[in-house]
């Protein structure tokens, strides 16, 4: 299951994820229909990966970076029932909305759908146990959301019979693999690479992509309204700190401690929450790979460490790798996991929900670096070890 890996943030998981020239547009008969100017096209405010461009009744959605290193991207276009699309590019995916139902193949899709109010349209998700939303489990234990097998090698006989309207998936390469059978049925495949976009906000701008497909996007601006102004208002609490607490992230894995790049999304989260990450300086969005050596060497006397997997007792990531308790963290006690939060089946609700609240995990960050500015609050996806 993709989610397992792509989401973590702060820890080893994360730097395994992933940080076009845009195809043709439309070419249409009408003057109507043909008009692009840029008071008909709809940009995000953070996010780079998508951008929206009416033609006539229609919306044309364009996912210009589908995976890391993609020279071409994605386009869909949108048309209201009953409406006959406007003359389209070939490679262009016509698409009628709004969607009657959808399957998606990441948790972090669902809430997306949650916070729209179209929970109700999942028909039809791989490993149904990543799901964490208290909403969505309702119908997944009422048989409402069939259980497709695992990510990469999904039922299609199963998808098929369930007639979505939609598919909403992921790919980190060009080669969509079953994506591609699934689109030969008949089946529409939208693309969704929220999880290659570098700024927290630019992540959880993705459910107004979401709700494109639904025709909700007045719902969609609103519930992104609101995070973006409980980011921004948390940010502008660390504006005037004067002492910034260090930090160490990320485990060992096998040989290699792995841990965030410096110019990637989890250093921008400890940049907003007043933090001094110890590889900021680093130049990589990726993550960077490293022998235990060189980062005791830096951050032995770490005052946090942020960021260590699964992980529930000191002991027990001690009893992983012992050089771990060489570092003051901890020693003090200073560490921090973000898998407080799980679902029914044991799902990480920081996994599923994070990149849509990236406001929340600013608010732990912020709570855990700078205590004293935020008294009354309690640690939401993160807690400490001991």
């Amino acid at each position: 299951m993709k989610t397992d890996f792509r989401f973590a943030i702060l820890d080893f998981r994360l730097v395994f994820t992933l940080w076009f020239a845009v195809g043709s547009l439309l070419s249409c008969n009408s003057k109507k229909d043909s008009a692009t100017n840029s008071e008909n096209t709809s940009v995000a405010k953070y996010a780079v990966g998508f951008k929206v461009t009416l033609v006539g009744n229609s919306k044309l959605v364009e996912v210009k970076q589908p995976y890391q290193n993609a020279t071409s991207g994605y386009q869909y276009l949108l048309v209201p029932t009953g409406e006959e699309p406007p003359t389209h590019d070939e490679t262009t995916q016509v698409i009628t909305v709004p969607v009657e139902n959808i399957v998606c193949t990441s948790t972090t899709h669902i809430p997306l759908l949650d916070y729209i109010n179209e929970t109700e349209k999942l028909i039809g998700f791989p490993t149904t146990d990543y799901i964490s939303s208290e909403k969505m489990r309702k119908r997944i234990d009422a048989g409402l959301v069939k259980d497709l097998g695992i990510d990469k090698g999904m039922n299609i006989e199963m998808l098929y019979t369930l007639k979505p309207s939609l598919v909403m998936a992921y790919t980190m390469t060009k080669d969509l693999g079953q994506l591609k059978k699934i689109q030969e049925l008949g089946t529409p495949v939208v693309i969704n690479a929220e999880y290659l976009e570098k700024h927290p906000l630019g992540r959880a701008e993705w459910i107004k992509f979401m709700a494109l497909f639904f025709g909700k996007e007045k719902e969609a601006d609103s519930v992104f309204a609101e995070i973006e102004k409980e980011y921004l208002s948390t940010q502008q609490l660390v504006n005037e700190v004067k002492t910034k607490p260090t930090v160490l992230s990320g485990i060992v894995y096998g040989d290699a401690w792995f841990m965030p790049g410096g110019q990637n999304y989890a250093a921008k989260l400890l940049k907003d929450a007043g933090c001094e990450y110890l590889w900021a300086s680093d130049s990589t969005s990726g993550f960077l790979q490293l022998s235990v050596e060189s980062v005791y060497a830096r951050a032995k006397e770490a005052d946090l460490w942020i960021g260590v997997g699964s992980f529930k007792k000191l002991e027990e990531i001690k009893a992983t790798e012992e050089r771990y308790a060489l570092f003051k963290p901890f020693k003090e006690q200073q560490v921090y996991s973000y898998d407080a939060r799980k679902g029914a089946k044991g799902g990480s609700e920081f996994l599923e929900l994070g990149y849509l609240r990236p406001d929340l995990i600013l608010k732990d960050l912020v709570k855990i670096a700078h205590p004293e500015l935020m008294p009354s609050y309690d640690l939401f996806f993160h807690k400490k070890l001991n």
